[in-house]
């Protein structure tokens, strides 16, 4: 039986828990004595519960997030009613701040803040000969990372079959200073040596993957890092390769984009993160860009390569109003990205932006995701709305499920505020955001085009029902955008 078990739960089954692989890589000589058991959300806490006693572990260590809190707090609860023995040691973002005042915290017997590789280990050693580390609440502090044991080969062969995410990084932190952000408490960014990481990469090559999710928060900070991985992957391309990189929008340097061009459609898929097109709310939250910049960037994106383009908005950040997110909205749109990621605010914990309260209104959830629920410049009327618009958004539009009904129903105006009133109307229809079927949406989007005197409605929803998702939207449905701007 493992002394130590390594458990989380993911949102969803395909997601791996890269942290718990780097803790578990870490461990050193107690690797072989420790275990990684994964859930993904739906599971009972009993269930989870049990299995953990099978294993009669003597260290429990969970990765708390926002997603999981609420169902990890009632399984760190039963834990420890059922046998107390156990050592329960939390860690992850939700835990690291704030966490005296968290039902979690208090059920459980330490919890290490932060990047906790190091201190992780340093723990479990003390444990597990008998000692008591006076301090519940440990600071991780920052590794050094070429001291770090990659954590690679903790994918097994479970994950790649089961074509469960794999996650890498070639650097950690983040420079900017986004009150929203997490990655804002970074004083800086550590990036991992270039070589060992690119072998570590050929190595999962040969195991066959060919999906990669880099984490890093700014991957296109340093050109020549970037262009260096971005080109050794290009060098072993293979059909079906997949790479996704989170990038910084209006930083796209000329050495760069030859490369980019380079890869075929669908390969790349670049996270950018725009959140407002709003100068003084940019301003207001930290955050600096150049839009001209970020403008040049995606038009080149759209125009001139497949790269897959996922841009993040947030509603509900200090002074932005309905108006004058639709207007971010409708420019965003018309650069031609392939997804528009409407996110509402969170007030995520040790984040600055809990310092920006009642000159702007904020008033947030309690309970998590811990969303803006009014501001002094969005009722919480006007943001149920764009909760509404947000998820029928991913349904109809980002999901590529419905293209000419989508193109049909997106010329009939600025695209903000004529899909803002589909929206309502679903709503009205539905009454309901969730478990709405496929083919039903598709039939509620024909009936209201229809409703609005769409031509042709019958032949474009048997084309969308017959045909596959698509990734992109037409390149006409762009152009209609940009020229209504």
């Amino acid at each position: 039986m493992p002394s130590i078990v390594l458990a989380t739960v993911n949102a969803k089954f395909q997601h791996a828990a890269f942290g718990l692989r780097y803790l578990l890589s870490n461990l050193r000589e107690l690797r072989e004595y420790a275990v990684l058991k994964e859930w993904s959300l739906g599971i009972r806490a009993r269930d989870v519960v049990e299995e953990l006693l099978a294993l009669e572990p003597t260290i429990v260590g969970f990765s708390v997030y926002i997603w999981n809190s609420e169902i990890l707090t009632e399984i760190v609860t039963l834990l420890k009613k059922l046998r107390p023995s156990i050592i329960v040691v939390l860690g992850g973002p939700e835990v690291s701040y704030e966490w005296e005042e968290q039902t979690i915290f208090q059920r459980a017997d330490y919890l290490v803040r932060g990047e906790g590789e190091v201190a992780f280990l340093d723990l479990c050693r003390k444990i597990l000969a008998g000692q008591s580390p006076p301090l519940k609440a440990i600071p991780g502090g920052l590794p050094l990372l070429g001291e770090l044991v990659w954590p690679y080969q903790e994918y097994n062969d479970f994950d790649l079959e089961h074509g469960r995410v794999v996650y890498v990084e070639a650097s950690r932190g983040c420079p900017f200073q986004c009150a929203f952000c997490l990655s804002s408490l970074d004083k800086s960014v550590r990036a991992f040596e270039l070589e060992p990481f690119l072998e570590q990469m050929e190595a999962l090559l040969k195991r066959g993957v060919k999906r990669f999710k880099f984490v890093d928060r700014t991957f296109n900070l340093k050109a020549s890092v970037s262009e260096r991985i971005m080109s050794f992957f290009l060098e072993r391309y293979e059909t079906g390769m997949f790479l996704h990189f989170e990038m910084i929008p209006d930083r796209l340097p000329e050495s760069l984009r030859p490369l980019i061009r380079s890869f075929p459609p669908g390969v790349l898929q670049f996270e950018v993160g725009i959140q407002s097109f709003d100068p003084q709310v940019c301003d207001r939250i930290g955050r600096r860009q150049k839009f001209s910049a970020i403008e040049d960037n995606l038009r080149f994106l759209d125009q001139e390569t497949g790269v897959h383009v996922h841009a993040d908005l947030i509603a509900g950040l200090p002074g932005e109003d309905l108006q004058s997110f639709g207007r971010g909205f409708d420019r965003l749109y018309g650069y031609g990205v392939a997804e528009i990621q409407v996110g509402i605010l969170k007030r995520l914990r040790g984040t600055p932006i809990t310092t920006i309260g009642e000159e702007w209104g904020m008033v947030y959830s309690e309970t998590p995701p811990y969303e803006v629920l009014s501001t002094a410049h969005l009722s919480f009327f006007e943001l149920q709305r764009l909760q509404r618009f947000a998820r029928y958004w991913d349904l109809v539009s980002n999901s590529g499920r419905y293209p000419r009904l989508t193109e049909a129903l997106l010329s009939r105006g600025a695209p903000f505020e004529t899909f803002l009133r589909f929206s309502d109307w679903l709503f009205e229809q539905v009454g309901t955001t969730g478990g709405i079927a496929a083919r039903r949406l598709a039939k509620l989007l024909a009936k209201y085009l229809g409703a609005l005197g769409v031509s042709e409605v019958e032949n474009l929803l048997s084309d969308d029902l017959s045909s596959k998702p698509v990734s992109k939207l037409p390149k006409r449905q762009a152009r209609h955008s940009l020229s209504s701007l």
